[in-house]
């Protein structure tokens, strides 16, 4: 197929591998991307927020299939302006992607739908949010309404904190208060075509910039794929499986269907196991950042193919996805100063060597080419790089990652050093 993908980061990048690891050769084109994707599919010039130029494009070229990653286009419409013209897109149209858009449109249809997640409270001022407060106790969890590319999250017991957060964002629109909820969390992928739902497998992704969770909330410092230890509390992962994507996708697909905006696309569902059960935190309408990086690797189905189902509405003829019984974690190397004040414009070292290590790909969420002709790659964003590793076990993915991501010379830059390391022990 002729596919053009629309993102930059290493979200888009892993995408971009997972297809071109398929038998088919496809011809993949990306917008914008960055350095170390220009490698493996070839960049053009398209404004990614336009739908009808995005549409133009495809026309054009005869695009066979749109990938849309990130969430800003989807809130744009691009995907309308797509399907409006026939052309095959993966990703929901804009009044799905509230879904994401907007927490209290997430909330709103899950209470429609039945679906457990805590309570919230919207608030439009800082009375209304200390009000919240007090109903709710602390912890306190705020959450800006909009899009905040994965920094809108607080959760502290610093009442001043929290109010300082909401404080942020309440001149750009509303804030949710939510209820605090304890215990692990899970990321798991839903593939639709606006009727039929099918599972990815879950992964974990590690949210603060520190180790053992501690500094500020990032867009994900690290993940890993599968998730062992589900069995403990559900017998199985596919068990797991089967519970989320009956009480959670199946009647927020529906109820998304049923209010006339379905959705077609990647629904994210970032989940937590609590005492009481499975609770959503939060619906994303695209790929998750980094647990892509980790679920896709592990993918035996061809991606290309659930991807197409998903936008011709033919995913009920595909058959459940198959993955590996490899696992696979990701490190993420962050510049100085991420995520308050990243560092850009520095060069990237050792990129050879950290690749060479066995198991190990680095997919670029950050990268700009050389300022001249044989010189390093420049690091152009807080998260840089992404180091995966795949092996047959948790303790040899980690040392793999390790090894490579230790190799890598990015000046002032930072990483967790304990991804997955539960699951190896």
């Amino acid at each position: 197929m002729k596919i053009l993908v629309l993102g930059s980061g290493a979200r888009e990048h892993a995408i971009i591998l997972a297809l071109r690891a398929e038998k088919a050769e496809h011809e993949i084109f990306v917008s914008p991307g960055n350095a170390g994707i220009a490698q493996d599919a070839t960049p053009v010039a398209v404004d990614v927020l336009d739908g009808g130029a995005v549409t133009a494009f495809a026309n054009e070229h005869a695009i066979d299939l749109v990938v849309i990653g990130p969430e800003a286009p989807l809130v744009a419409g691009v995907a309308d302006a797509l399907r409006e013209r026939g052309i095959p897109v993966f990703g929901p149209g804009k009044a799905a992607a509230q879904l994401e858009g907007s927490k209290a449109f997430a909330k709103r249809i899950m209470d429609s739908a039945g679906v457990p997640t805590g309570r919230a409270v919207r608030a439009t001022t800082p009375a209304e949010v200390e009000a919240a407060f007090d109903d709710l106790g602390a912890p306190h969890v705020v959450k800006a309404d909009g899009l905040a590319a994965g920094k809108g999250v607080i959760v502290t017991s610093d009442r001043a904190e929290a109010l300082a957060h909401a404080e942020q964002y309440l001149p750009a629109g509303p804030v949710l208060v939510e209820e605090f909820l304890s215990g692990p969390e899970v990321s798991l992928f839903f593939l639709s075509d606006g009727d039929t739902v099918r599972a990815l497998s879950p992964a974990q992704d590690f949210k603060r910039a520190l180790d053992g969770d501690a500094g500020p909330n990032t867009g994900g410092m690290g993940a890993y794929s599968p998730l062992p230890w589900l069995a403990e509390q559900f017998g199985s992962e596919q068990e797991f499986v089967a519970e989320v994507t009956r009480d959670v996708a199946v009647p927020v697909i529906r109820q998304l269907d049923a209010e006339g905006t379905p959705f077609i696309g990647l629904l994210y569902a970032g989940l937590i196991l609590t005492p009481a059960g499975v609770r959503v935190i939060e619906f994303n309408a695209r790929f998750g950042d980094p647990e892509t990086q980790v679920v896709l690797p592990r993918l035996v189905t061809p991606l290309s193919e659930l991807l197409f189902a998903a936008a011709s509405g033919t995913l009920e003829d595909q058959p459940e996805p198959v993955f590996s019984d490899d696992v696979a974690i990701t490190v993420v190397l962050a510049s100085e100063g991420y995520p308050e004040a990243p560092q850009t414009g520095r060069p990237i070292e050792n990129l050879a060597d950290a690749a060479a290590v066995e198991g190990v790909r680095i997919v670029h969420a950050a990268t700009a080419g050389p300022d001249a002709p044989g010189g390093d790659l420049l690091a152009t964003g807080g998260r840089v790089l992404n180091v995966v590793a795949t092996a047959s076990d948790f303790g040899t993915a980690r040392a793999r990652a390790y090894d490579a991501i230790g190799r890598i010379r990015l000046e002032g830059a930072h990483y967790r050093g304990d991804i997955a390391a539960r699951v190896a022990e």
